[in-house]
């Protein structure tokens, strides 16, 4: 049983910026993991805050949740422009996540948003909401992964022709993730190899959530596309970001030497990332329970 003040101390430690940041993660995934509107307030609350790395996974939790009561806050971030770009996308994206058609009007409108990844975020996230409309009723073959996608998985099988439509730049990109998640649920080798080819395709978008599957299928054939993308100064942020936090999920050797090379990177989300991915790597490689260890660690404090 988690009683009120518990909540409110996890809810502390995520919304104060003199905690590490490991700790805030793990915090705000500890709210994640309880739900409630009491979570979802305290979640709320750290939009204000200086990191866009954080504020992003605040609106990933947010829409992963999926519930209704946290639309207002993630409509007011979508529309806020001061927001970063990765921020907004995300709350489009979680907005999307949650379900809910009330929010397509608002989507569509911003689907012509300057800011490319949070048009095309949009785009894709009215086409979730259209596709749940028209399979209304059907029950949701759950995959491998608990997590709730912006795309369905394509009902093709085929590696071969998953990896095509994955690639095919000239098919809408509703399409190109859908075949991207059937890969992802495929598993295996083969299937994420075809999935880091798409590490090269023009869609910062697109790519950030190659490195977002990749890491969930910690498959460790695709940690040298993984690390080969943290490390081009070129790339966008948002794909970097997801690359290392891919590799902490991995927890291979060589994801240990990439994560480690890109600590103190004159850019602020892909060091942040690097924090909380070699906090992952420590939580995939050691013996603790769960990641989402808030009320762990107020329990027993001194381990």
């Amino acid at each position: 049983m988690v009683t009120e003040q518990e909540v409110e101390a996890v809810g502390q430690t995520l919304v104060d910026p003199q905690q590490p940041l490991q700790a805030r993660f793990r915090a705000l995934f500890t709210l994640r993991g309880l739900g409630g509107p009491v979570a979802i307030a305290w979640i709320s609350r750290a939009f204000d805050d200086d990191s866009a790395l954080l504020k992003h996974e605040l609106a990933y939790c947010l829409g992963q949740m999926q519930d209704r009561r946290a639309i207002p806050v993630l409509l007011d971030v979508l529309r806020d422009t001061r927001q970063e770009p990765m921020v907004r996308h995300e709350a489009g994206e979680a907005l999307g996540a949650i379900g809910d058609p009330e929010v397509l009007e608002i989507l569509k409108q911003y689907s012509t948003d300057p800011v490319v990844e949070v048009a095309e975020t949009c785009q894709l996230a009215v086409r979730r909401l259209e596709w749940l409309q028209q399979h209304r009723g059907e029950s949701a073959v759950r995959g491998p992964y608990l997590s709730v996608d912006p795309a369905p998985p394509a009902e093709e099988r085929d590696l071969g022709r998953l990896r095509e439509a994955l690639l095919d730049e000239a098919r809408p990109l509703f399409d190109r993730y859908r075949a991207m998640f059937a890969l992802r649920d495929a598993g295996g080798k083969e299937a994420a190899l075809a999935l880091a080819e798409g590490l090269r395709c023009s869609s910062a978008l697109f790519r950030h959530e190659i490195g977002y599957v990749l890491g969930q299928m910690q498959q460790e054939a695709a940690v040298p596309q993984l690390a080969a993308a943290l490390a081009r100064p070129t790339e966008n942020p948002m794909v970097r970001h997801e690359c290392a936090e891919a590799l902490g999920a991995i927890a291979r050797p060589a994801c240990l030497a990439a994560l480690r090379a890109h600590v103190a990177d004159p850019e602020r989300v892909v060091r942040e990332s690097c924090e909380v991915a070699l906090d992952m790597y420590e939580y995939e490689t050691g013996s603790t329970f769960q990641y989402a260890d808030g009320l762990e660690r107020l329990r027993s404090p001194l381990s």
